[in-house]
């Protein structure tokens, strides 16, 4: 191998993926999401934090160096000259990386001695009660005081509450997000290893396709079912649409993943924002349109089935 400078080396290994991709080769940089790019060659190499991983292969790493060695296949002697001759061309312009910042306290409201307010919420619209047991246990759900509000937590992979949102079970329908509460680990039931994960817009919706799941004879446990804590509408043109942040959590710690079922609503909204996701995401994997047959919701699909008459509740997000 032909002899490098060390201080080359050293000057090669300094930029990142992003800066080199913005600096010398913008055609190939595609935003994924907020703070996540992916290139035009590769739909699952994605680029954050200073860091890239290629998911449909497995490999990783920092640098633009690293890129050109293993994505591009370079010799490294080439890959180190190719970064060098570009700065000497052109001085590169680094991208300020968004530093990961500490997190906020998730602040949980109070927990009630009982949870009777709750189960009759609950049951009242249809969710089995075996599957809020299983739920209650688990600590995704509890009731809280003073208000008695239903509370849904999600945790991240220490098993550490991360977010909650909260709704309320008297005659206002009033809904939010806990103080604090990180969207990236949004409610959850999804310990499957199925390649498989069906989106909902809450955690009603989610709970109410488990509980159709059990009727319908199958073991809903062995489905990965993600709520996203709310959808991002696409933009003017109706096409592009951000991908939540609980569903890019959600692909990077399970990078097996190769089908995604969307369930929103059936309203306009819901529509548009699942036809924009779909498009964002069909490159990468298969996805599936699978809004509720019947009514706006999976919860209204459910009820439906239980011949439940719901209340008409008056909305309001009212976030903390």
């Amino acid at each position: 191998m032909p002899y490098i400078d060390a201080q080359a080396v050293a000057k090669a290994r300094e930029m990142d993926l992003l800066t080199y991709l913005r600096n010398y080769e913008p055609q190939e940089l595609v935003k994924f999401s907020a703070d996540t790019y992916c290139t035009r060659s590769h739909d699952s190499l994605k680029i954050s934090n200073g860091k890239w991983y290629w998911w449909s292969r497995g490999i990783g790493g920092y640098s633009a160096l690293d890129y050109l060695v293993k994505v591009r296949g370079l010799g490294f002697t080439r890959a180190v000259e190719t970064i060098i001759g570009k700065c000497a061309v052109e001085p590169p312009v680094y991208v300020e990386q968004k530093k990961n910042r500490k997190p906020k306290p998730l602040l949980l409201p109070d927990k009630s001695a009982s949870n009777r307010v709750i189960y009759r919420y609950l049951s009242g619209r249809g969710i089995d009660r075996e599957l809020i047991d299983l739920c209650v246990a688990e600590g995704r759900i509890f009731e809280s005081l003073p208000y008695h509000n239903v509370v849904f937590v999600g945790f991240d992979k220490e098993n550490k509450p991360r977010y909650a949102s909260y709704r309320t079970t008297g005659s206002m329908r009033i809904l939010g997000d806990c103080s604090g509460s990180d969207k990236h680990y949004s409610f959850r039931l999804a310990n499957s290893e199925s390649n498989t994960v069906h989106i909902f817009e809450c955690p009603i919706d989610l709970l109410s396709y488990a509980t159709l799941l059990k009727m319908r004879g199958y073991d809903y446990r062995r489905f990965n079912l993600l709520s996203l804590a709310g959808i991002y509408s696409p933009n003017k043109d109706k096409e592009l649409v951000k991908v939540p942040v609980a569903l890019v959590n959600y692909l990077q710690e399970h990078p097996h993943t190769q089908k995604i079922a969307i369930h929103f609503d059936s309203d306009s909204k819901g529509r548009e924002a699942a036809v924009a996701l779909k498009n964002r995401l069909q490159k990468e994997f298969q996805v599936a349109l699978l809004p509720p047959p019947q009514g706006k919701d999976f919860n209204d699909f459910l009820c439906l089935q239980l011949n439940i008459q719901k209340h008409k509740y008056k909305e309001r997000n009212d976030d903390r």
